[in-house]
């Protein structure tokens, strides 16, 4: 992931990390990002790591993504257990989030340094967060009261310290579908930015305007995270085919709506990102 998120971040554009639930969705998002011939993050949440196990995702990935035109980044996302982003770097993961922003900086600081030097050993990127983002994540719900943003200062020390591929500092975006207008901290993502020079993470994609999207890009988020509306989109195309066709129970058909609408959804979002037409440049420079 470092290789691809410097470039994007060079470049004024943002590469889009999308979270699957199957193999026909995975299926989707690589094929989606080789037809707009840009690189793609695919990134699993813990509990799917969990439901489907570390080698079979993996292979799943390598039967996708070896021959694929387009650089494709196999990311865990919010890791939160040790072992786990273990078993994903054996396994042949490309990219690994540790998220250790519950602890106090000081031992987030020590942990994600763990994780980063088991990580480098093996040639994985790393993504590290600071602050806690509100919403719901891994069935962790953080109330907006709870949630703080990222000190620059600990930010600076923080990426000083460590050598990630890309770092997720908490500004103003939430977990899940917005209940009123986020409040974006732009001044903040544009000092932690400047001071750290490292590409960083836009977690909350899902629901922010296309506006408020492009204007964390021109300030240096390079990676943006795509999960609750491809979670519906998956949900929804089940449920819009069934509605449709109540008595086709064939099921390769209902599995070929969702591929189609989730891979219509990433489409849409490596365009509104500005990723696509750089895909094939990139595999080959690397």
């Amino acid at each position: 992931m470092n290789p691809i998120l410097q470039t994007a971040s060079k470049a004024g554009y943002a590469v889009g990390a999308f979270n699957p639930v199957d193999f026909a969705s995975m299926k989707a998002i690589v094929r989606a990002a080789e037809e707009e011939d840009a690189p793609v993050i695919v990134q699993l949440s813990a509990k799917t790591v969990r439901y489907y196990g570390h080698e079979n995702l993996a292979g799943w990935m390598r039967d996708l993504a070896e021959n694929s035109p387009v650089p494709v980044v196999l990311h865990l996302d919010h890791g939160k257990e040790i072992e786990m982003i273990r078993r994903c770097i054996e396994t042949g993961w490309t990219s690994v989030m540790i998220d250790a922003s519950h602890l106090p900086f000081e031992e987030n600081l020590k942990v994600s340094r763990q994780v980063l030097e088991m990580a480098t050993a093996a040639g994985v990127g790393v993504e590290a967060e600071l602050g806690e983002i509100v919403g719901v994540e891994e069935e962790i719900v953080v109330e907006e009261e709870d949630a703080h943003l990222a000190d620059p200062d600990k930010a600076e020390i923080f990426c000083r310290e460590l050598d990630l591929g890309v770092f997720a500092p908490a500004i103003g975006t939430a977990h899940g579908f917005y209940k009123g207008t986020p409040k974006v901290a732009f001044d903040l993502i544009d000092e932690i930015y400047r001071r750290t020079g490292t590409p960083l993470a836009l977690h909350g994609g899902t629901g922010l305007s296309d506006e408020i999207i492009q204007r964390c890009i021109k300030l240096g988020c390079a990676k943006v995270n795509i999960s609750t509306n491809l979670k519906h989109v998956f949900i929804d195309g089940f449920a819009d085919y069934h509605r449709a066709s109540p008595d086709d129970y064939e099921p390769l058909r209902v599995l070929e709506a969702q591929f189609a609408g989730i891979k219509r959804l990433v489409s849409e979002k490596i365009r509104q990102f500005g990723g696509s037409g750089t895909g094939r440049a990139l595999a080959s420079a690397m």
